[in-house]
């Protein structure tokens, strides 16, 4: 039996890597481990959590994820720009996992941020969702 929160991850980056108004932005560069030296702009699927929510007969689970986009821009609108596409992206057509059943998923906040560094800009935008294991 897969982990929701894995299945979930892997149809994330899958169809963000197939969303054309993403990949307009950033190509392929989604990761999960960032390459050394990379090229900007890009995605990382980044913190998350799982925490069970279980009622009768049913194995549900809490999914709550980070989806963070790096840019190097000035400011901060591409990063803007890129995670409006993240959101519509994941928005439609609903997101499905093959082994556990996706009930609910849905984009919460979108902070943006000047990490430390002074030149990037950053955006971490936080979905949750609700998944049953069979």
């Amino acid at each position: 039996m897969a982990s929701p929160s894995f299945e979930l991850q892997v149809a994330i980056v899958t169809r963000l890597k197939a969303a054309a108004a993403v990949t307009a932005f950033v190509g392929v560069r989604v990761y999960d481990s960032v390459p050394e030296n990379p090229t900007f702009p890009y995605i990382t699927v980044g913190e998350g959590d799982e925490t069970s929510d279980d009622a009768d007969c049913v194995d549900g689970f809490e999914i709550s994820l980070d989806i963070d986009v790096w840019s190097r821009a000035q400011g901060f609108p591409e990063a803007k720009k890129i995670s409006d596409e993240i959101r519509k992206a994941l928005k439609s057509p609903e997101l499905t996992i093959p082994t556990n059943a996706l009930v609910d998923f849905r984009h919460r906040q979108t902070r943006f941020l000047r990490d430390p560094d002074g030149l990037t800009s950053h955006a971490v935008m936080t979905f949750e969702g609700f998944a049953e294991q069979p």
